[in-house]
């Protein structure tokens, strides 16, 4: 690199060697010309005509200078290029024929930065330049200025000429000129004044797009294969995307006027004042922020706290007309206009899967609010469409328990993987804009993301050979094993009972053929848990004190708040006494220290607690005294976590003297908690194995290298960990029940409770060791629910818990099932469409008339070549397809 810094390999050269043949010294050279070569100042100025902008060094003083090559007296026009800022002297042709200034620069690629007198320009290779690179890096206009300063001038000497505000307006420019171009707007004998809102928006073409890839007579398709030809869409918020209260739409409009993706904002606005006196509903599922906060969100110093978007949510494109501004929170007038302005920009697509984070609540009077709502934007005949609405999968665990299996990707028929988190995957790619946007006036804002949306949807459009490829390779397999694993549970089951089986299928499918049926995925009776258990004890002592029977013996302590806050000192004890045993012998200091002030915590909350157990368990008192070793205090040795808490259960366990007996209440309620316990742990069991199973397979299928395998083994450990940690939670319970039962003359009990052997622990679709997958059997901690089989009462809640597990296992099977049918069906659907687009610009090539040549060549030789971008991509896409459907 020093090297260059001279002349090279021509230090020895004198003279020019120039193409005429001149002698004079040789002391110029182009930088941004092939080759270190050196020529003359007269050879660089010819060699140099066509490229003016060139830079050129000078070699004088031992030294290459900064020299313009053309010293005209008057310089007095700027032209920005990829390579700097150029100050040259520039003559208009002033023929009485000749065409416009601005005519003139375009015919050269130089964009003017007006079209009166223009003193500035930008190369067409600058703007493009700067186009794609905004897109992949997200660089601002300033920076991008700044970066040409300093490539014209790094030495801090030289002043260069302030272009910025005009860079900032040629930018914007070609941004829309270039949208209007790609959208065959200049085809359009009608011209840009026609275009319509949302015809500038790159379309999905996975996606059903009636009239463009869609088979014919797809609307009597019968109801089996319905679903396959649904529109999927997701509504979501971003409020990164905030802009603060600077300029106004009369000052700085926007260019794309509701084109593309942002709605037209004068009717968007007009309908927010129209119907905003409307109050927001209220949440009466969870308390959801984006209901509840709508109306108290911040706007202090913002024109807009964010932005609503609609999106396509299986393959997340930006939907057109389905972006806008938010005022003030997420309101339902907001995320409606956003929903039903996209809406009209779907054809008669007849299948609705609508996603949203709050769908429970948006959803319940949404028809209602519509007709409050101008006609131009209704859904017309949506009595006539299946509509479905979704909650997507990561928000749903956020709602109430009947929204989880109303609203579930995973329960609903049709709905193969999809997830409903497309947005939350896209937002990323948009963030680093924001805080570009967020200074912005309004129309250089809605542009500036308009174009964005626009070139991540084509982004993903060239990219569809891949992704759909990739997906469908990852599904078919999963496909196998999950109808391999529901038949496995499906035969064992009809193996035991037949009827019931046969019952569940045609509930099942009563209700995915009528979501108003019964919903089997539903549980019937109230699941026993510790806190159910504690809540109906208390109910029980609230009951007794209305009714004067008061049997408490501490103010605030009642029998039953004893027992259950020891069982929660007993499993604080156990996990103290786990995380000493995995830290080791020989931990740091500060994890001594964490370790140590958990267990002087857990000291005193016992010393509390004994107290009191001493006015319900005098007996308490002598067992401890017989308990605890003469060669050792209690105070200074024993352990927090190895205290003997002396729960009825230890007391029966332990002390075969009669006159060390336990408060008959007090037993039963310790008796009622540790059922509840023995639930929650086989609960806790069954969803880490499900974890496991699923860490496993996923590791086994992408994980790949050391780095990789390390961190996922790391993870596997730690639900390994989980599943013995509810599997010694379930043991503790279960001895607990054992030492109770004679006393309280439970003799049915391990009917309900088996005992937990090792060789039960085990996932759905494993055996016991050495059974081949012909006989095997399922473990029975899949089938343990409710209560004891051998009652009535628990064949019920025996019955009813096998119900949702079958019906879950066989959605699991049927939507991986759909998922491989779905990716099929768009695969054909990409194809159709991207044929469809090709002939679309084969009939734009010959639209315009009356032009001159040059004119419609140009537009022919575009058309052309777009409608043969469409092809290629066609064509690529369908040899990559071929190999995959081939393969399965």
């Amino acid at each position: 690199m020093l090297r260059l810094e001279g002349r090279g390999d021509f230090i020895s050269q004198a003279t020019c060697r120039g193409t005429y043949g001149c002698s004079l010294p040789a002391e110029f050279h182009c930088e941004d010309c092939f080759g270190t070569e050196l020529y003359c100042q007269s050879c660089t100025v010819e060699r140099h005509h066509e490229h003016p902008l060139h830079r050129i060094k000078h070699w004088k003083d031992a030294f290459f200078h900064d020299r313009c090559y053309n010293p005209a007296a008057c310089q007095d026009f700027v032209v920005l290029h990829v390579n700097g800022i150029h100050e040259v002297s520039l003559d208009f042709c002033g023929c009485e024929t000749a065409q416009s200034p601005t005519t003139q620069l375009l015919r050269i690629r130089w964009f003017p930065a007006t079209v009166l007198e223009p003193k500035t320009a930008a190369t067409f290779k600058l703007l493009q330049h700067f186009h794609i690179l905004s897109f992949e890096s997200k660089v601002s206009t300033f920076e991008y200025w700044q970066t040409l300063t300093r490539l014209t001038h790094n030495r801090g000497v030289v002043i260069v000429k302030d272009c910025y505000d005009a860079l900032l307006r040629m930018i914007r420019e070609w941004r829309n000129i270039t949208l209007l171009k790609r959208f065959g707007r200049g085809h359009d004998p009608t011209g840009t004044g026609a275009t319509e809102q949302g015809s500038c928006a790159v379309l999905c073409p996975a996606c059903p797009q009636p009239g463009k890839n869609l088979p014919e007579n797809w609307e009597s398709a019968p109801s089996e294969t319905r679903w396959l030809y649904a529109l999927f869409l997701v509504i979501d918020a971003n409020f990164r995307l905030a802009r603060k209260n600077v300029s106004s739409d009369q000052m700085d409009p926007g260019l794309n006027r509701g084109w593309a993706y942002f709605v037209e904002e004068q009717q968007y606005k007009t309908f927010l004042t129209d119907v905003g006196r409307c109050p927001q509903e209220k949440s009466t599922c969870a308390s959801h922020n984006a209901v509840n906060l709508a109306e108290t969100k911040n706007s202090r110093g913002l024109a807009a706290t964010g932005a609503g978007t609609v999106d396509c949510s299986r393959h997340n494109f930006k939907r057109p007309c389905g972006v806008g501004d938010l005022q003030k929170g997420e309101k339902y007038m907001n995320m409606d206009y956003l929903f039903f302005s996209t809406m009209q920009h779907t054809g008669d697509v007849a299948v609705l899967n609508i996603s949203y984070d709050i769908a429970c609540q948006w959803s319940t009077n949404l028809w209602q609010r519509m007709h409050r709502y101008p006609s131009m934007i209704h859904l017309c005949h949506h009595d006539n469409k299946t509509i479905t609405f979704l909650v997507p999968k990561f928000h749903l665990p956020a709602h109430i328990e009947i929204c989880q299996i109303t609203y579930s990707h995973n329960l609903l028929k049709g709905m193969g993987r999809t997830d409903g988190e497309a947005p939350e995957r896209g937002w990323a790619n948009i963030n680093p804009v924001a805080t570009s946007t967020r200074e912005m006036g309004p129309g250089s804002c809605r542009d500036t993301l308009d174009d964005h949306f626009g070139d991540f949807n084509w982004k993903k459009v060239t990219n569809m050979g891949v992704s759909l490829s990739r997906k469908l390779k990852a599904a078919v397999p999963e496909r196998d094993q999950h109808v391999r694993d529901f038949e496995d549970f499906n035969n064992a089951l009809e193996h035991e009972r037949p009827e019931q089986v046969a019952e569940w299928r045609l509930a099942v499918e009563r209700w995915e053929s009528d979501s108003s049926q019964e919903n089997p995925f539903a549980l019937t009776g109230k699941p026993l848990t510790q806190a159910a258990v504690r809540l109906s004890l208390s109910q029980q002592e609230a009951d007794n004190l209305e009714h004067g029977m008061d049997d408490s013996l501490h103010e605030e302590v009642s029998r039953s708040v004893l027992i259950s806050s020891g069982m929660e000192i007993e499993d604080q004890q156990c996990r103290l006494a786990r995380d000493i045993e995995l830290l080791g012998g020989h931990p740091t200091d500060l994890q001594h220290t964490k370790l140590q002030e958990r267990g002087n915590i857990l000291r005193r909350k016992i010393e509390q607690w004994s107290k009191v157990q001493l006015l319900y368990m005098p007996v308490v008192a002598r067992l401890r005294a017989s308990d605890m070793p003469t060669s050792r205090t209690h105070s200074t040795e024993e352990k927090a976590h190895e205290i003997e808490l002396w729960l009825p259960s230890k007391i029966y366990g332990d002390a075969t003297d009669p006159v060390h007996q336990c408060d008959a209440t007090l037993s039963q309620y310790e008796w009622e908690l540790r059922r509840a316990q023995a639930y929650d742990a086989l609960d806790d069991l069954r969803r880490h194995l499900r974890l496991r199973a699923h860490l496993y397979k996923f590791k086994d299928t992408h994980i790949h290298g050391q780095r990789a395998n390390t961190h996922a083994s790391a993870i596997i450990d730690k639900v390994e960990s989980n599943v013995s940690v509810a599997a010694a939670r379930y043991r503790r319970a279960w001895s607990a029940l054992k030492h109770l039962s004679p006393a309280l003359s439970r003799t049915t009990w391990k009917e309900e409770f088996p005992k937990l052997e090792n060789d039960d622990i085990r996932g759905m679709s494993q055996g016991k060791q050495g059974q081949s997958s012909g006989n095997r059997t399922l473990s029975w901690i899949w089938k343990a629910r409710g209560i004891a089989s051998d009652t009535p009462e628990g064949e019920t809640v025996l019955n009813e818990s096998l119900r949702i597990e079958w019906c879950k296992s066989r959605a699991r099977a049927t939507r991986w099932v759909e998922e491989v049918q779905l990716l099929q069906e768009e695969m054909r659907r990409v194809a159709a469409y991207l044929l469809w687009h090709a002939t679309w610009w084969d009939v734009q090539a010959d639209r315009r008339t009356g032009l001159a040549l040059a004119e419609v060549e140009g537009i022919r030789g575009y058309a052309k070549r777009q409608a043969a971008v469409r092809r290629d991509l066609h064509n690529t896409f369908l040899s990559k397809w071929g190999a995959v459907n081939g393969t399965f």
